[in-house]
């Protein structure tokens, strides 16, 4: 291997193939949602001629908070997966420190058996938070939640009046620390690479949003958020149960959810519905880019 560059667009092709047939894969991701993130955030691939050997995906949610979005080895290199890993993190660092990304985040499944979080704190990667994990198999809903909501797809027409997005940026900073916020760019990529993405309305208001993911027969339940002054009036119900409804019509045979160790309301929410929480346990890692 001899080049490390940034990937772009046209790589796409050789990307999809060595995700589908490396086994050192980490993925955060879905095709779907690849084209996107090539042209909308740093990654490096490292070259021997033309052929790939491996990739360093990023994901910077909100400057100056960027994610690891997702890392591979082609079949043929993956005895030497941590030696492309060192020849990919520095370059990948540096582009994002130009984008205004002063800490890099690295979020893993489960604490005991995650394979690449010994290497990343080998490499300055410290612990952060812990999360959890969460299954359901069914499509029970033991609550509507409260129905003089209103739930319709978003709008995030740029320039238009009835535009959502302001709305949302308002729920991101009322609950969530910078670490887990969405910027304008993510939710206009979020709206066109998901299958399922809703707003919350009240007397006109919007006041929580949901979105969801969907991969094979897997559901991922990535988010619902309420603004904190309209909590307790039944709306995460109502976008919970709203969500089932829509992964059963897609007809997956297993909703996943991760959330913050700390967020005993979420908690609480998730295991109302069913949700069955994991014995492995989520973590984040962090490194601060020194510039």
């Amino acid at each position: 291997m001899n080049d490390v560059r940034l990937l772009t667009y046209h790589d796409l092709p050789f990307i999809e193939r060595l995700l589908r047939n490396s086994e050192y894969i980490y993925q955060r991701f879905t095709l779907e949602e690849l084209p996107l993130l090539l042209q909308r955030y740093p990654a490096v691939g490292a070259f021997a001629g033309s052929s790939l050997h491996g990739i360093l995906l990023s994901q910077t949610v909100n400057p100056p908070i960027g994610w690891i979005g997702g890392f591979g080895v082609s079949w043929a290199e993956s005895n030497a997966y941590l030696t492309i890993l060192d020849m990919l993190l520095e370059p990948l660092s540096t582009h994002l420190r130009a984008q205004g990304v002063h800490a890099l985040h690295y979020s893993g499944n489960d604490l005991q058996q995650d394979w690449l979080r010994e290497p990343l704190r080998k490499r300055g990667f410290k612990p952060h938070c812990l999360l959890y994990a969460y299954d359901k198999y069914d499509y029970n809903i033991p609550t509507s939640g409260n129905q003089e909501i209103i739930v319709r797809p978003v709008s995030l027409q740029p320039g238009t009046a009835d535009s959502d997005m302001a709305a949302l940026l308002t729920i991101e900073e009322k609950c969530f620390e910078s670490l887990w916020r969405y910027d304008t760019t993510a939710f206009m990529d979020i709206a066109d690479t998901h299958p399922y993405f809703v707003v919350a309305e009240l007397h006109g208001k919007v006041v929580g949003y949901q979105f969801n993911a969907v991969d094979s027969d897997h559901g991922y339940l990535i988010r619902i958020a309420v603004h904190p002054s309209y909590s307790g009036q039944g709306i995460g119900a109502r976008l919970m149960a709203e969500a089932i409804q829509f992964f059963a019509r897609e007809h997956v045979t297993r909703i996943m959810l991760n959330t913050q160790e700390d967020n005993m309301h979420a908690h609480r929410l998730y295991e109302w519905f069913g949700f069955i929480r994991l014995q492995q346990q989520g973590f984040v890692l962090r490194k601060e880019l020194q510039s």
